[in-house]
């Protein structure tokens, strides 16, 4: 049940009006059974001073793009309200004309631009006006009866107004509809959602709740004992769905990104489980949205897998998954053309929503967050299909409807407010030794550049720490830290399951963990010898091999860079184990790059050399050991390295970066088995 959450004392400790609009705004957003993600718009009108100190009526609404849990007073938008009104005369308005109307009615042009549905608050008469999307209201409005049951709950306190699409009419038709009922407290809007309003802020907001809690209190009774037709499928156990999800999720992810690469997210509650594993969940699904504020991220319907988890093995599954995605791909093109108008772009036309009983709902977008915001409104229409059928049959927008919302110019235009893609956007990038020197720096090269990033590491406090660092500043989820060890097979593979459960795969790994010893060689032994092996050659092996595999199940290539060393191709003194070890990974990435190359997967190696800043092998006894070898003092080391190179240069962490980032871009996209100097030129080392 939706629950008040206003609190007195934080909105009476507010400083204006302008404020309690956002505060409003935030809590009506915090509960997504109340609005929408990215849905949904308030305002208020107040009187204000122009640039010539007149007082003007102004509306205040949300501006486009924003998100109602999350805006903040600049995500407001204010309006001339005396040059607004005079639009209630007018018969018809094109969306192209409003836009530009209400551009110029703007009190700041660095305001964003207004809300869609704009008009609509501007002509009620009243100081506040909240729309939004509860599942409550929406299930009575998707409801083939739901008319009939709005009257059981709210009497003539509403207004009903027919399906349109949001802009001039409909704001007019609403308008118009509360001016001819002076009853009327709410608006419902078929296939839509709510308004209300009220001469506070905290009025309009707790009339948002009660009715919302009143429509909750009727479908409750008039709910049945089995939703859904009750339950076809039984869930797999925890253990079952992981394993399962491990196997499946690289394959979705790949049949999904042959346009454009997309993350992969897996939903199991108890709600979505209910409604998947259902008798009527193949049927069901397939009528459409729930609200036209889902088309843009969740499309007009999912991709139902008709799965048995009870009798059918996972590649049943997988091949169902992959002729399913196939299908829906035929099926939305063909769509689009039946429905398209001139200048339309086709979106990718793969599911963003995919329903598999006994396993859950997976979902795809471009980036981990708008994968998840594809479940979260899905979740959402689930609840309102629940509440519908209650009532009735489950109703949606027609075809035609739907692909008119989808497609609306106004609508994708919040969307091109998101920041453009770059060069590692839609990419997953797993670095070993992710928390030391170069793997923190090559971490935060590969976010810089929009991609999600794995921090592995046995120093697991320092890759949590680092990972948390970084989606504190590029976004929730967009780094995770893993604990491992390279040289335990067992670590390697769960990592790599862990990555397939939290983005669907992965498209770079940088094999960077190492350590270094230095001995005499008749000094070195055994344990030295295969400490060295085990963690710079079997560790690399490892690690690269798990990839291998999910790139080639994924089936859209992949880049791997290793980082070896100047020790690669140069016999140094005293170290034996280490130098024999890093020639090791260069051949090991020439080798693999030879069996890649027909699955796309590029390998090339970085050779860096005397990396001392933030490095714990430089931290640990090799420093002493290095230095002793060439007779100096340990803090002597960094110009001891520096005027041994021709260009008299110390080599940093965010230098090897950029040669990783190099090799993983798309300005490398035909290099393969390719060995990069980063060390300030020491002839020594120069390959032959």
């Amino acid at each position: 049940m939706v629950e008040s959450l206003w609190n007195e004392i934080k909105a009476n400790s507010l400083n204006s009006d302008v404020e309690k609009l956002v505060y409003r705004s935030n809590l009506l957003g915090k509960d997504r059974s109340v609005c929408n993600w990215g849905g949904g718009n308030t305002s208020m009108k107040t009187i204000e001073k122009d640039f010539a100190g007149r007082e003007i009526d102004v509306l205040w609404v949300k501006g486009s793009g924003s998100d109602l849990a999350t805006m903040r007073k600049e995500n407001f938008t204010g309006l001339r309200l005396e040059d607004i009104r005079p639009l209630m005369e007018r018969e018809e308005m094109s969306d192209e004309e409003m836009v530009e109307y209400l551009s110029r009615c703007m009190i700041d042009s660095k305001h964003p631009r207004a809300s869609i549905e704009t008009l609509l608050h501007a002509f009620l008469p009243f100081q506040h006006v909240d729309h939004t999307h509860p599942d409550a209201i929406i299930s009575i409005c998707c409801a083939d009866n739901g008319r009939e049951k709005a009257e059981e709950i709210f009497g003539d306190r509403f207004v009903w107004v027919p399906y349109i699409r949001p802009g001039f009419t409909l704001s007019k038709m609403i308008a118009e509809g509360v001016q001819n009922n002076p009853q009327a407290e709410l608006v419902l809007m078929e296939k839509h959602g709510l308004v209300v309003w009220g001469k506070t802020a905290e009025e309009s907001y707790d009339k948002t709740i009660r009715v919302i809690q009143e429509a909750e209190a009727y479908i409750q009774s008039q709910r049945k004992v089995q939703s859904f037709g009750g339950a076809k499928y039984q869930t797999l156990s925890e253990e079952k769905k992981k394993a399962a999800l491990a196997k499946v999720l690289p394959a979705i992810r790949g049949a999904v990104s042959q346009d454009k690469k997309m993350l992969v997210t897996h939903n199991g509650s108890d709600e979505v489980m209910e409604f998947v594993n259902s008798y009527e969940a193949p049927d069901l699904s397939q009528v459409g949205a729930a609200c036209p504020d889902h088309l843009v991220h969740t499309k007009r319907t999912p991709l139902f897998i008709e799965w048995d988890p009870a009798s059918e093995d996972l590649e049943t599954l997988e091949i169902k998954i992959k002729a399913g995605i196939q299908s829906f791909e035929e099926e939305y093109r063909a769509y689009f053309n039946r429905n398209q108008n001139e200048g339309d772009q086709m979106f990718e036309p793969v599911p963003r929503v995919i329903l598999i009983p006994g396993i859950g709902m997976v979902n795809t977008g471009k980036s981990l967050a708008m994968a998840k915001v594809s479940g979260e409104l899905y979740q959402r229409a689930i609840a309102v299909m629940k509440g519908s059928t209650a009532l009735g049959e489950f109703v949606s927008l027609n075809e035609n409807e739907s692909y008119n919302i989808e497609y609306w110019p106004l609508e994708l235009y919040k969307l091109s407010l998101a920041p453009p893609e770059a060069e590692f956007s839609r990419k997953v990038a797993f670095v070993t030794g992710g928390a030391g020197g170069i793997g923190g720096a090559v971490c935060r090269r590969f976010m810089e550049e929009g991609a999600h990033v794995v921090i592995a590491d046995l120093n697991v406090e320092g890759a949590e720490a680092l990972a948390k660092e970084l989606s504190e500043q590029y976004g929730e989820g967009r780094a995770i830290a893993i604990k491992m060890d390279v040289t335990s097979e067992e670590q390697v593979q769960a990592a790599f399951e862990q990555v397939a459960l939290q983005y669907g795969g992965v498209d770079i790994i940088v094999n960077n963990a190492g350590l270094a010893t230095s001995s005499p060689l008749d000094e070195t032994s055994l344990k030295e010898w295969n400490l060295n092996m085990d963690v710079l050659a079997t560790g690399y092996f490892l690690v690269a091999r798990e990839a291998f595999k999910q790139m080639k199940v994924q089936d859209m290539g992949g880049s791997m860079v290793f980082i070896g060393s100047k020790n690669s191709v140069y016999a140094g003194k005293n170290v034996t184990a280490y130098s024999s070890a890093k020639a090791l990974e260069a051949h090991l990435a020439r080798c693999i790059a030879t069996e890649g190359g027909e699955f796309g997967i590029r390998v090339n190696t970085v050779l860096p050399d005397a990396v001392l800043q933030g490095s714990a092998i430089w931290d640990s006894k090799w420093r002493e050991e290095r230095a002793s070898s060439y007779g100096i003092a340990p803090d002597q080391l960094e110009e001891h390295y520096r005027k041994r190179t021709t260009l008299a240069v110390n080599i940093f962490p965010a230098d090897i970066a950029e040669a990783v980032a190099f090799f993983a871009s798309s300005k490398a996209e035909k290099t393969t088995g390719c060995m990069l100097t980063v060390d300030g030129g020491v002839p020594a080392a120069f390959t032959r």
